[in-house]
């Protein structure tokens, strides 16, 4: 018997995806190739390597990063998705505020190049992809992720560990990303960028993140002492935002302003 959680993910599974059959033959071993083409609403498509159907799973069907706080969906809005990671969150963007401009941010060679991909399969959308991670400031940074394949995390701890890989990538700041981007306002900021998220909002002046409506940010350990999400959520409470903290093993925070 499903839970009413369960339920819940199933039901938005059908109302986001047209061929959401194709879940449940995953789910039961009868899906034989090693990539899945989702057709999303609004004509909208993603391509999932199987390897990286766990984010689709949270993204489309938990809805993870839309329904912990409200937002009013207006036309012309512009999103920024900070780690990106293969698009999974750019297509749902992409089928939930149609009309919307995304920018999408992903330093790791092998998520961007999927990420693109599937960016140019929805060339009716306005999806526009940085390779590039996003921290305090504009500049360099060390990554260190799983020697191949795709990666749903990177660490910006550098160790030997021989299993890991170093790259060296490009990384700006949020407020390189408003100016770069001529942003007026940021309808919504996602981030996923596996403890920078810490360095970024810290780091962006006031100007910028009075700029923002709302934000769901997936929260990771800190590697600074202090960076931890209570100390993110006093600093976005300060700066008038009103904050949720999800208790689920998925660490959310939510953002947002009264309108």
């Amino acid at each position: 018997m499903y839970t009413g959680e369960q339920a819940i993910r199933y039901l938005n599974l059908i109302k986001n995806i047209d061929n959401w059959w194709v879940h449940f033959l995953i789910k039961f071993g009868l899906f034989n190739r090693p990539r899945v083409v989702w057709r999303a609403k609004n004509g909208v498509r993603l391509e999932t390597p199987l390897s990286m159907i766990h984010p689709f799973k949270e993204i489309f069907m938990e809805e993870c990063y839309t329904h912990g706080a409200p937002l009013k969906i207006t036309d012309n809005m512009t999103i920024v998705d900070i780690g990106a990671n293969i698009g999974t969150f750019v297509a749902f963007a992409a089928m939930r505020f149609p009309g919307s401009r995304i920018l999408a941010y992903e330093p790791i060679p092998e998520n961007f190049r999927q990420l693109q991909k599937n960016a140019n399969l929805n060339s009716h959308c306005q999806i526009i992809c940085h390779q590039k991670a996003v921290s305090g400031a504009k500049g360099e940074m060390l990554l260190q992720m799983v020697e191949s394949g795709f990666s749903t995390t990177a660490s910006v701890k550098v160790n030997h560990n021989p299993a890991m890989h170093t790259i060296k990538v490009e990384c700006v700041g949020i407020k390189d990303i408003f100016e770069e981007n001529d942003i007026g306002v940021c309808d919504f900021l996602k981030i996923d960028c596996e403890g920078t998220e810490y360095d970024a909002i810290l780091s962006c002046p006031s100007e910028y993140i009075g700029r923002i409506r709302r934000m769901a940010i997936e929260t990771h350990s800190g590697t600074e002492p202090g960076h931890n999400t209570a100390m993110l959520r006093k600093h976005l409470d300060e700066h008038g935002f009103i904050t949720h903290e999800t208790p689920k093993a998925l660490a959310m925070l939510y953002a947002w302003r009264e309108e």
